[in-house]
């Protein structure tokens, strides 16, 4: 058989094709070539062929099929061929594949061999690629190698017992005895591993922790060697006397001194000395101090020594290579919440970062700079984000909005310029706000009784200039139904007032209902502000017009607003002006689950709330249908919703909808509060009456924890007529802890039973 071509031929005649196809074709060819050599057992070239499998391994080709002829490698007598055995154990086998439990043995004998280059090869293999079985097999070997005095071997053997405690960390005790003299080396590589290996153990073992703390003076002893050595051509790199062990020292030297002070106060010189003499000019000189930073900020430093690191970062921001700034960013954002202050002090150029034409560093530039912001700065700190707001990309408005929210509701210096802020925020990015953000800010409005009249003429105005951005929509259309009496006045105090007639506001509010651009919930925000209208302009034939249109509208949501709307003009037109009233002031209550709005009118009783308009409360869009023929009447804001199964049964005239009270599962209702303000608490529980289980006994318990007396306390409840013949309601009122709380029912309400 002839001879296999050489290595060096193989990689220039692949080199030479033009295509894919012909180098794969080569390559093929090659690969039957060296599959025929090792079934003939050709020991002669079984090296060259190896060294050929692992070139075309690493050009992406499979190469499997030459696993068992690196362990025949690695059984020979021969360097060479030991060389290229390991080389190829390393990479085509891994602890995945249990042939690699096969050269077990022969590693063993080779970690014993009188040839420092034949042990060298062998740690290699074992510490790349040694899985757990093999480990514990040969960790007795390794750690006699260790107490070797051999330099050569010492680094190779230090790396593979790190290797060993990754892979068997309960094998870490035995090498703890070799660990004594390894600060001691004056070979750096050896010093270099050495600190590798107690870094790997430190952070295994909280015992092994303790236990090296004791060697903190001597590694600040190297470090400072270190710094102070001349030029040693061994060891420099641009200037610096061998960065990579100053780096991996003051890796250690961050996990030996956190969380105790003795170890802080006896490397706080020799960090200050590092931070100081450092050379900047160089990229190594920054990885080193980089390094120093965020030793400095892990341990219990001294504070003028943390103020000096966030100095350090502050300069990394003007620096022209963007990693540098990019980490500055990300180190100086993890040290703002204890170091807040001092971080304030480069502001302006975090700031500027927010120009940067790189995405990484805006996106760290604009968290930073919310983190920045309190109450001091918050002006300007807006003025700046709102600006990037502006000419952000799209990917940035979702997040910068939602961070100007929150900002803004945390540290707004008045209501006025919360509002500003906000509505600046919905004109320039409304589109990519969050969806609290519309409740949120109706919430705000409404709790600002002095602001409402320049509200809803700000509103107003930006509504004629863009009704694209839907949330703005929603928000001005809640307001003008809300405040549309203050809008037509011309009463602004705050600005100029505009004029402008009903027939012009009920323009565009019909205008939202055609326009394309409208989704369905804003539709239903503009109905139900036209709705709201009804009572506060004169143009009431009109509104009935347009809600009776929409009766026959093939968008569902819409079409039951419209019908319960023509209802309340029909049947109930002498409770339409008491259901359409002004929204009181909403409060926000922390709960488990999503932010609850309670409404109050500042008097001790329940009110009748209009929960058809749509409130600042996100539901299920199932529990708002559900639930549309009891919010008709109100009422519904107050109680909780009854989470109930309803039996399957023939559907009937009126659907589900018309019979959501009948055949109510009232087994396990827990007792629910319902008001609980002001001294008057009411809790409603819930049973069956007997003999007749069709009627159910709502029973409410209310309480006056107050002194005073509490008067007109009146109880409204209110069913839709139809739900008549499913349900009868008994309703028990019970004056308790005080009996000063004179109840009475509406007779209005009484009279839709």
């Amino acid at each position: 058989m002839p001879a296999p071509i050489r290595l060096r031929e193989l990689i220039r005649t692949i080199r030479t094709a033009r295509t894919q196809a012909e180098e794969r074709e080569m390559i093929q060819k090659e690969c039957a070539a060296i599959r025929s050599s090792f079934r003939e057992e050709d020991n002669t070239y079984r090296c060259r062929n190896v060294a050929k499998l692992l070139y075309m391994h690493m050009l992406g080709y499979p190469a499997h099929f030459g696993q068992l002829e690196c362990l025949k490698l690695i059984a020979s007598q021969k360097f060479t061929d030991k060389r290229i055995g390991y080389l190829g154990a390393m990479l085509l086998l891994d602890e995945r594949q249990d042939v690699h439990l096969l050269m077990t043995n022969c590693i063993k004998n080779d970690l014993n061999h009188s040839t420092q280059y034949v042990q060298g090869l062998a740690l290699c293999t074992l510490g790349c690629m040694g899985s757990s079985e093999m480990c514990r097999d040969l960790a007795g070997e390794v750690e006699k190698l260790l107490k070797t005095s051999n330099s050569y071997l010492r680094k190779k053997v230090t790396l593979c017992a790190v290797h060993v405690i990754r892979k068997v960390p309960e094998l870490m005790e035995m090498f703890l005895p070799a660990t004594k003299n390894l600060l001691s080396e004056k070979n750096h590589g050896v010093l270099h591993t050495s600190v590798v290996l107690l870094t790997e153990m430190c952070e295994r073992s909280p015992d092994m922790l303790s236990h090296f703390r004791k060697l903190v003076p001597q590694l600040v002893r190297i470090l400072k060697n270190l710094i102070m050595s001349g030029y040693s051509p061994e060891h420099d790199v641009s200037g610096i006397s061998d960065p990579f062990l100053q780096v991996r020292i003051l890796r250690l030297l961050r996990i030996l001194g956190r969380s105790d002070d003795d170890s802080s106060e006896a490397m706080n010189d020799i960090l200050a000395q590092v931070a100081t003499n450092t050379e900047t000019s160089k990229n190594v000189g920054n990885a080193i101090l980089y390094e120093t930073v965020l030793t400095i900020m892990d341990i219990k430093s001294e504070s003028g020594l943390r103020v000096l690191a966030i100095n350090i970062l502050g300069r990394f921001l003007l620096n022209n290579d963007k990693n540098i700034r990019y980490v500055a960013l990300t180190s100086l954002l993890k040290t703002v919440q204890t170091d807040h202050n001092a971080v304030q002090r480069h502001r302006s150029t975090i700031v500027d970062c927010l120009k940067d034409l790189d995405v990484s560093i805006k996106r760290r530039a604009m968290e930073l700079s919310f983190a920045l912001v309190n109450g001091n700065n918050i002006r300007g700190m807006m003025k700046e984000l709102l600006y990037f707001l502006d000419s952000c990309d799209p990917e940035f408005k979702a997040d910068c909005a939602s961070g100007v929210f929150l900002a803004a509701e945390k540290y707004a210096p008045s209501k006025r310029w919360h509002i500003d802020t906000i509505m600046r925020v919905l004109t320039t990015a409304g589109s990519y706000v969050r969806d609290d953000s519309v409740p949120n800010l109706i919430q705000l409005i409404t709790n600002s009784v002095e602001m409402h009249a320049y509200t809803v003429q700000r509103l107003y105005k930006a509504l004629l200039d863009d009704i694209s951005q839907q949330p703005l929509v929603q928000v001005s259309s809640w307001c003008i139904g809300e405040y549309g009496d203050l809008l037509v006045s011309g009463q602004c105090e705050e600005e100029e007032p505009i004029q402008v007639t009903e027939d012009e506001v009920l323009d565009v509010l019909e205008g939202l209902l055609v326009s394309n651009l409208s989704t369905p919930v804003t539709r239903g925000y503009a109905l139900t502000a036209i709705m709201k209208l009804s009572t506060r302009f004169s143009s009431v034939n009109r509104i009935k017009k347009v809600v009776s249109i929409y009766g026959s509208s093939i968008d569902v949501e819409l079409q039951q607003r419209a019908v319960e709307y023509n209802a309340l003009f029909k049947k109930y037109d002498h409770m339409r002006p008491a259901l359409l009233e002004r929204m009181p002031i909403m409060e926000k209550t922390a709960t488990n689950g999503p932010t609850e709005i309670v409404q109050t009118n500042g008097e001790t009783e329940p009110s009748v709330l209009d929960t058809k308009h749509p409130p600042p409360v996100t539901q299920p869009a199932n529990q708002v249908r559900a639930n549309d023929l009891l919010d008709l009447l109100g009422g519904n804001d107050v109680v909780p919703v009854i989470q109930t199964t309803l039996p399957t049964k023939p559907a009937s005239a009126g659907g589900e909808l018309l019979d959501l009270l009948g055949d109510l599962s009232l087994t396990g209702i827990p007792p629910m509060t319902a008001y609980n303000k002001n001294g008057l608490k009411i809790e409603f529980t819930f049973e069956r009456a007997n003999p007749n289980p069709n009627i159910a006994v709502i029973t409410i318990h209310a309480s006056n924890s107050t002194e005073a007396d509490m008067t007109d306390f009146v109880f409204q409840a209110a069913v839709p007529k139809v739900s008549r013949h499913s349900l009868e309601l008994i309703l028990k009122c019970l004056i308790m802890k005080h009996s000063r709380v004179n109840s009475l029912f509406n007779q209005n309400c009484a009279t839709v039973f």
